[in-house]
């Protein structure tokens, strides 16, 4: 056995759900069925278990979880079959299970075709390319074989950091399939940068996830908040439309949905932006695409909670019947591009993310996972405590990703088209020349007011939250 020699393991035995095989002998270790689990955890003090279920679905992970979340035990992934038949597996190769094995679906085969009709042979910009989406999205666009990929992002580090990691995956492409990378340091809420950098590289196709999204942060500070996601949005679409590119992508969010918050309705209207403009007749090919969490993103409550779980607690929740889609950023990035190869123009696109998930059993589910246990009423004696601590300001208890009814279904399975109603340039045009004045005059609430009347639907949280709603499907289900 690879771990045999390792002194830090001693393995006790091997746990399989065929009974058929319960008592047989591997290499002088038994094999148990999953219900003997207890007795090993009582005989041999037993603290890991080595998880050898590399190509299984993520449904069935989750089962494999629930069935061990009672006890302390540390859950860790063994390595690929390769190394396991050739004994190159210590301790160190052994990896702790993410939060990520367990959430979201399996992927599905993508459509190659669609996957590469914006990106070949073209010029790709990606706005934000520093962040979570705008980032992962220009991983996969870099092995596509796109002609040039322009990065453009404000942060000076973000830039430096996603352009030394594609520098690097470009020098490992084939002779030919190389694209040029073209890193621009710029912030797309300033309208004669954003000019400027359209008219020298003339991209094709732009995927537009420059974006601010932390909720209360853009609640504290409403106008720089809708002036870099309204105005970034404007200005780009509105020169893509002047010099002629050819595919416009904005990366949208359910938050836009019946906005309960000044993120959500900005995101409503950056939509608003590309509606009009498609409907006025442009050459230009706009397209939205709305989706959930993503696993890992800066802000996600993940990388909060692992960080939370090693300070020894307490985790906080908001509160106990939040629920939020997630998605793993892969997914969401390979969908973003499929999904905009789709568009005819205006068209809102909307990401199936399968079931919601409590924030309260992702809180869980990530105790469990470190090893430890929940400390509540029941159990007074667990590690990791689980507080409440109320719902942060513009947030709701769920979130939704069709204003409408009837969506209609598309070629992929996992993309539908919204239904939405949208204003027409000419007066959507004059509005958002409002909401410019107001903005640069500093009047927030006359900014608010702009922004109401744009986004009809947008209702206070505390609205939203106290008409409730039906919470759905527990992670561990």
């Amino acid at each position: 056995m690879a771990l045999r020699g390792d002194p830090a393991l001693r393995v006790v035995g091997f746990i399989d759900d065929d009974r058929k095989i319960e008592g047989e002998i591997i290499d002088g270790i038994p094999i148990y069925s999953r219900p003997k689990l207890p007795y090993l955890v009582d005989t041999y003090g037993v603290t890991d278990v080595l998880l050898a279920l590399p190509h299984v679905t993520r449904a069935k992970r989750r089962r494999v979880m629930k069935s061990l979340e009672d006890w302390p035990i540390r859950v860790r992934m063994l390595p690929n079959m390769r190394q396991i038949i050739d004994e190159q597996v210590s301790i160190s190769d052994l990896r702790d299970v993410q939060i990520e094995d367990l959430l979201g679906r399996d992927p599905v085969p993508p459509n190659q075709l669609l996957l590469g009709r914006t990106i070949v042979g073209k010029a790709v910009m990606v706005s934000g390319a520093g962040g979570s989406i705008g980032s992962e999205l220009c991983r996969q666009i870099v092995t596509m074989r796109p002609d040039k990929l322009i990065l453009v992002e404000s942060s000076e580090y973000g830039l430096y950091a996603i352009g030394q990691e594609l520098q690097a995956v470009i020098r490992g492409l084939p002779e030919g399939q190389q694209p040029e990378l073209i890193e621009e340091l710029g912030n797309v809420t300033d309208q004669p940068t954003v000019r400027r950098l359209l008219a020298r590289w003339r991209p094709e196709t732009i995927f537009h996830a420059a974006a601010y999204k932390h909720v209360p942060l853009v609640e504290a500070n409403p106008i720089a908040g809708i002036g870099n996601n309204v105005c970034g949005t404007l200005f780009m679409a509105t020169e893509a439309d002047r010099v002629g590119v050819t595919n416009f992508v904005l990366i949208s969010t359910d938050k836009a949905v019946r906005p309960t918050n000044i993120m959500g309705a900005s995101k409503r209207v950056c939509e608003l932006v590309l509606q009009g403009l498609a409907a006025r007749g442009s050459k230009t090919i706009f397209a939205m695409v709305r989706f959930g969490n993503v696993l890992g993103s800066s802000g996600s409550v993940v990388p909060l909670f692992r960080e939370q779980i090693r300070n020894g607690g307490p985790v906080t929740v908001t509160h106990r019947d939040v629920t939020r889609f997630f998605m793993t950023i892969p997914e969401a990035a390979q969908l973003v591009i499929q999904a905009g190869a789709m568009a005819k123009g205006g068209e809102v696109f909307v990401l199936d993310m399968g079931k919601p998930v409590r924030i309260i059993e992702l809180a869980r589910t990530m105790i469990n996972l470190s090893g430890l246990t929940v400390r509540d009423e029941d159990h007074p004696d667990g590690d990791i405590e689980i507080a409440e601590i109320g719902l942060r300001n513009g947030e709701k208890l769920y979130e939704e990703l069709l204003i409408g009814d009837d969506p209609k279904p598309t070629s992929h399975s996992r993309i539908m088209q919204a239904r939405e109603a949208m204003l027409e340039w000419s007066e959507l045009s004059v509005r958002l020349d409002a909401l410019r004045a107001a903005m640069d005059a500093g009047l927030a609430d006359e900014c608010l007011a702009i922004l109401r009347g744009l986004v009809p639907e947008f209702r206070p949280a505390e609205e939203v939250n106290q008409a409730g709603g039906e919470i759905q499907a527990p992670l561990a289900s």
